[in-house]
Parts: C-alpha cells; sequence; structure tokens
C-alpha cells in the first residue's frame, strides 16, 4: 500500500514544472511584459503591502481569469502563451497556483520564489507598510 500524499509531495511537483524567478528576475520579466499577477486577499495586501501595478486575482478566481477559453477571462488573457507571474506571501501557494495554470496549457506560468515578502525585501516597488507579522501563504 502507498502512502497518502503529503502537500510537501504536491508541492514539490509543482515547482518541478516550474522555472521559478527571484523577485529580481520576475520584475525585469514584468517590465518586458509578462503578467505579475498577486493572488494574494486582500487582508493579506492591506497587512503586508502592495505591488503598484501588478494585477490583482484572488486565488479562489485564478483560473477561470486567465484562461483563453473562459468566458470570465480578464483582457490581457490573450492566449496560451501569455507570460504570467504568480506572487503570493511567501511562494508556497503561488508556486500551486502557477502549476494549476500548467493545467490549462499556459506553459509560461511562473512564480516569485519568497513571494511578495522577497520582493519588498530585495527593495522593488511596493505600497503601503507592513503591519503584522503574517502566516503561511
Amino acid at each position: 500500500m502507498t502512502r497518502p500524499r503529503t502537500i510537501d509531495d504536491v508541492l514539490a511537483d509543482a515547482r518541478a514544472r516550474l522555472r521559478r524567478l527571484t523577485p529580481e528576475s520576475a520584475h525585469a520579466r514584468w517590465r518586458e511584459g509578462a503578467l505579475l499577477v498577486d493572488i494574494r486577499p486582500a487582508a493579506q495586501r492591506a497587512d503586508e503591502g502592495e505591488v503598484p501595478g501588478a494585477l490583482v486575482i484572488e486565488r479562489n478566481v485564478l483560473e477561470w481569469r486567465l484562461d483563453p477559453a473562459s468566458d470570465a477571462r480578464i483582457p490581457e488573457a490573450t492566449g496560451h502563451d501569455v507570460r504570467v507571474i504568480v506572487l503570493c506571501s511567501e511562494g508556497y501557494t503561488s508556486s500551486l497556483a502557477a502549476a494549476a495554470l500548467h493545467e490549462l496549457g499556459l506553459e509560461h506560468a511562473t512564480d516569485v520564489a519568497g513571494g511578495f515578502r522577497a520582493w519588498r525585501a530585495a527593495g522593488l516597488p511596493t505600497t503601503g507598510l507592513p503591519t503584522t507579522g503574517g502566516g503561511p501563504a
């Protein structure tokens, strides 16, 4: 009998499919035209701050908004070749989200290693000040 998979197994599988980006590389690709998508919930963005100009698409609707075949897609979801960089708080949820986008054929989707916290620590553009220590993301 095989053991049930753990979230660590699922995360490792997801990350094995991605070419994760450092915050600096993500920023450069964003400036070159990639979509930077912040999937954190509103309360978390209020507590931690935001990246000015990033698209905010909360995790619970991400696939519908970025699937080029979805009636609920955003205008930027023009095809399967769109480069999407997913951002969460610490880079865990974003890995799972980017892997889910791969399942939809968005093979250029990836995420930011370390998430928003690493982005802010790298001195990249943010607004707001962190108000709490936060929690898992």
